[in-house]
């Protein structure tokens, strides 16, 4: 930071004696919407300047006298305007342009409904690094309710699906939480407890002007984002009155239940031109759910042999057999999920050189859930028939099983409704600046921001009965335990198991500042050039708390028949009409027990709860300057230092010792620890204009990722149910990455481009986890043979890539065909990962990164005339390994996936109009199978659901 300021003094007497003026002014279209990424040139000065996110653009140290500024816009016509420069003074302008008309063979094309492609493809033509961009508009012509949905449709993107809905992103095959997703420029909390991924999923597609992702990075970004940076650009006070509004409803056809959403979007500009203020909210009820099966696969057996020890004990043997599930559960999901959106954003304009602004947004969510679990697991070492295991390596098809009917739900109110409810919030509050001093130019910004997720009075009733099933897993994609006896399935026989209530709670709090400043260079003597630093501190707290209770209510409730019951199944299950779930204790009946004197179960949560302080600061400096005619350069480095500080709970289990005295407990330690790093990364961008449509981009850069918070606490987490021990890992190093793009792209006149491109990453440090198992009772008794999970840090790995696009109306075609347009983009990739230990401690070989799909695909095929506009869209993303077990058998994939959605819009006239959507047309379930593509581990349905309504927009200027 000193070396940033000793900078600023020494240029300070440049900058504010220069004789010499500026020119700032905003690009609009015929609308007064405002128009990224114009091309703004004084070609008599071989200066040029392009236009923000806002369409605002900024000519500094001109000479005084008139010249003609021109104004270049894919899709619009070309416009000349003359200025006058004054010294030491601004000059402002407000600039409109058309879009164009192109003739084509003597006849006369029109392009409608391109608009939206238009901005989004000049902004990155414009951009100097490796970017893509969507525009509302694009978003628009998608049946994208959320963010998610709409950043699928990028190339390179794929997205993890919660409950149908895309939540989680990875970007050129990294995991959700390697990569940077912020609002205005500003880092969004996260609301998940384990990890650093942003719930996409939370912000609905209509409350953003622009998503820009950004693959490669610049010195002036936050160095945290190995896949790639995600910015959400709200939307700005417009340039006159806005009004737009949004009707609609629809139906899931899983449930058959209704879908409301609304929203509404209110602008102006006052008469003075000085305030400006837009306010937008959006609200979405939907009622759904899913249908879910779900295994665990073995190819070990363990059974009794009939023969005792010395001691009387039965002696069992563990053989290897094939593949078989040794737990198999069918669930059935009722979900609500109620969004709500509100935004304000207010700027003012002092003069021309300073402007401030204010820019907020609040998410909250409300996500209602039932679950009835069915669940089934072999009891291995029990007398299960004769049979020489060892010569015919196969398993009868009878197991004795534990069976567990269980019901999720929530309290009786009227926030919970008897359900789960899961309230997650994400608000950001943005207060900065953009100013001219002289030559300088200044901008900078402050923002608080928090995300929350809360689940209070989380409840679960399960009762249990053993019995004998019939284990169907010749269709392993399709498997299936059903009662030997139905007699055994009787509700009678279902005894009381557990009534537990948990509470949750998360949260993530962000202070971020920044500034920047900007002066003008020329070193090569080439015409534009820029020398930019500045400063940022980002200041984060996350805390967890839990809590887990449990009652004992046997007395009360022995068996399920003495509870209220509902029977679930049924005829239409997406996963099969096989499937038939049964009876489970009424959500109404779990909702209203009154729970009292609950004992907590320390060890189920206490290890989970943690609070970390993280501080981040970094500085950077970096030029941006032409070095030949066609040749510009962008280059700097960029150093941040972190520092952690954490608090979590270690416990250890006290073993009995009667002798002693000593009774059976838990010993809780609370633990602190601290970390810091430097990083320093430098990075260096070429652009290169071949022609005035054909760019080409070459870029190496540096970047990081950091450890996810609840990893580096050194803990120990003790699941006795699932014999299971999760640790922390406070030694963890953080993972970075050099990076090597380059990308050809050409822009088409009629608004289109086709480019392609190649990307190397060199990963060091990656994290896994680390699966084995504990060959004693160091975890306290009964631990040993408890499977671990930790985090480590890999050796290496590596990312190659190649991306291609094209998108483009079909204007050249004949006749109606020429309203055709195509949009289409596909991505390859393959990776490489060293230093993975499996369970026996062994290096893996032949292993891919975790969550690099080697194929993604999107495509579309729209048409558009003056009225009526429609588009078919597809996108798929290839199977890839998920997670890393302590073997090849047990390692989990995400299977792949193909999405067919179709939506169309009718103009009733110019600012009302009817939308129609419907979203998985292919039923595409989510889908995880465990060492090969044919043996399902988790496969869950959501079926098609279908939205329309009405859509009104009015513009004044």
């Amino acid at each position: 930071m000193k070396n940033i300021l000793r900078i600023t003094f020494i240029f300070l007497p440049f900058i504010l004696f220069a004789q010499t003026g500026n020119v700032q002014g905003t690009i609009s279209d015929e609308n007064g919407i405002y128009l990224p990424g114009a091309n703004v040139m004084i070609t008599s000065l071989s200066k040029g300047a392009i236009s923000d996110f806002d369409g605002r653009f900024t000519l500094i140290d001109i000479p005084e006298g008139m010249y003609t500024l021109s104004v270049s816009y894919l899709g619009y016509a070309d416009i000349q305007q003359e200025v006058t420069v004054k010294a030491n003074a601004t000059t402002e302008i407000s600039l409109f342009i058309e879009p164009k008309s192109m003739q084509l063979q003597g006849v006369e094309v029109t392009a409608y409904g391109l608009s939206g492609q238009s901005k989004a493809l000049n902004t990155q033509k414009s951009n100097l690094n490796i970017t893509n961009v969507v525009s509302t508009d694009q978003i628009g012509k998608f049946p994208d309710a959320n963010i998610g949905d709409a950043v699928k449709r990028i190339p390179g993107i794929t997205m993890q699906v919660d409950q149908g809905e895309a939540r989680n992103i990875i970007v050129r095959g990294l995991s959700p939480q390697l990569n940077s997703v912020t609002l205005n420029g500003s880092r969004i909390p996260s609301a998940e407890g384990d990890n650093r991924n942003i719930q996409m999923d939370l912000i609905p597609a209509d409350m953003i002007q622009t998503i820009e992702v950004s693959k490669a990075v610049t010195p002036d970004m936050d160095a945290d984002a190995l896949g790639g940076s995600v910015n959400l650009v709200t939307r700005t006070s417009p340039q006159g009155f806005r009004l737009s509004a949004t009707l609609g409803s629809g139906i899931n056809f899983i449930t058959d239940k209704p879908i409301l959403n609304g929203s509404l979007l209110l602008g102006n500009r006052s008469k003075n031109d000085k305030f400006g203020w837009m306010i937008a909210v959006s609200g979405n009820d939907n009622d759904f759910g899913s249908d879910n099966i779900e295994a665990e696969w073995t190819d070990e057996f363990e059974f009794n042999t009939g023969v005792q020890d010395a001691d009387g004990e039965d002696i069992l043997e563990e053989i290897d057999v094939d593949p078989y599930a040794n737990v198999f559960e069918q669930r059935e999901y009722l979900v609500q999920r109620i969004r709500r959106s509100f935004s304000a954003n207010l700027d003012y304009k002092f003069d021309a050189n300073n402007t401030v602004f204010l820019k907020t947004m609040y998410n909250w969510r409300d996500d209602r859930e039932n679950r009835f679990r069915l669940e089934h697991e072999i009891l291995d070492g029990e007398d299960i028939g004769t049979g020489d295991f060892t010569i015919l390596n196969r398993l009868p098809v009878r197991f004795p099983v534990e069976v567990k009917r269980q019901t999720k739900g929530g309290i009786d109110n009227t926030r919970n409704k008897n359900r789960r409810l899961e309230d997650q919030r994400m608000q950001n509050y943005s207060l900065g600046g953009n100013h001219l001093w002289g030559n300088l130019k200044v901008d900078w910004m402050g923002s608080f921001a928090k995300a929350s997720e809360e689940r209070l009075n989380e409840r679960y009733a399960e009762f249990e009965s053993e019995y004998i099933i019939n284990n169907d897993v010749f269709n392993t994609r399709y498997p299936r335990f059903s009662a030997a006896d139905v007699a055994d399935e009787n509700l009678q026989s279902f005894e009381y198991g557990e009534i537990t209530e948990e509470n949750q709670f998360t949260e993530e709090e962000d202070i971020n500042v920044f500034v920047n400043f900007e002066i003008p260079v020329d070193i090569f003597g080439k015409g534009d050039g820029s020398f930019k630093f500045g400063a940022r501190g980002r200041f984060k707290t996350k805390l967890r708390d839990n809590n887990f209770l449990e009652f004992d209510l046997e007395d009360d409730f022995p068996t399920l028949v003495d509870v209220p019951v509902k029977d679930y199944s049924d005829s239409d299950y997406l996963a099969g009409s096989q499937y038939l779930i049964g009876a489970f204790a009424s959500e109404e009946w779990l909702g209203r027990l009154n729970l009292t004197n609950g004992t907590p179960v320390l060890d189920e949560f206490l290890p989970g709860n943690f609070e970390v302080i993280e501080d981040v600061y970094a500085g950077y400096l970096m030029f941006n300057q032409k070095i030949a005619e066609k040749l510009s350069i962008l280059a700097g480095i960029r150093i941040e230092n972190t520092n952690l500080k954490s608090t979590g709970n270690s416990l250890t289990f006290i073993e009995e010792d009667e002798a002693n005295g000593i009774e059976e407990s838990i010993e809780v330690e609370v633990v602190n620890d601290e970390n810091s790093y430097t990083n320093i990364l430098p990075g260096v961008h070429f652009k290169y204009d071949v022609s005035p449509n054909t760019v080409l981009r070459l870029a190496w850069t540096n970047t990081l990722a950091r450890p996810n918070y609840v990893d580096l606490i050194p803990r120990a987490e003790i699941l006795s149910e699932d014999d299971e021990i999760i640790l922390g890992n406070a030694d963890l190093e953080p993972t970075t990455s050099m990076n090597f793009d380059i990308m050809a792209e050409h822009y088409f006149q009629s608004v289109g481009i086709v480019s392609g491109g190649l990307f190397y990453k060199d990963i060091d440090n990656f994290i896994y986890t680390f699966q084995g198992e504990t060959t004693d009772d160091t975890f306290g008794p009964g631990t040993s043979g408890f499977e671990t999970f930790q985090p480590l840090n890999g050796e290496g790995a590596s990312i190659f890539g190649a991306e291609i696009a094209f998108q483009r109306q079909l204007d050249f075609l004949p006749g109606f065909a020429r309203n055709f347009s195509l949009y289409l983009n596909y991505t390859f990739l393959t990776s490489s990962a060293d230093g993975i230990r499996n369970e026996d401690g062994d290096e893996r070989e032949d292993l891919d990164l975790p969550n690099t799909a080697p194929n993604m695909f999107n495509g579309s095929l729209g048409y558009a005339d003056k009225r009526f506009s429609a588009r078919l869209s597809v996108n798929f993303s290839d199977s890839y390994i998920d997670e890393i077990a302590g073997n090849d058998f047990d390692d989990r994939y995400y299977d792949t996936q193909l999405f067919v959605d179709f939506n169309a819009t009718y103009a009733i006239n110019k600012n009302l109009s009817l939308y129609a959507d419907v979203n998985n047309i292919t039923n595409q379930p989510l889908r995880y199978f465990q060492g090969i593509r044919d043996r399902t581990q988790q496969v869950e349905f959501y079926g098609q659901r279908l939205t329309f309504g009405l859509k009104y927009d009015l513009f004044k200027k």
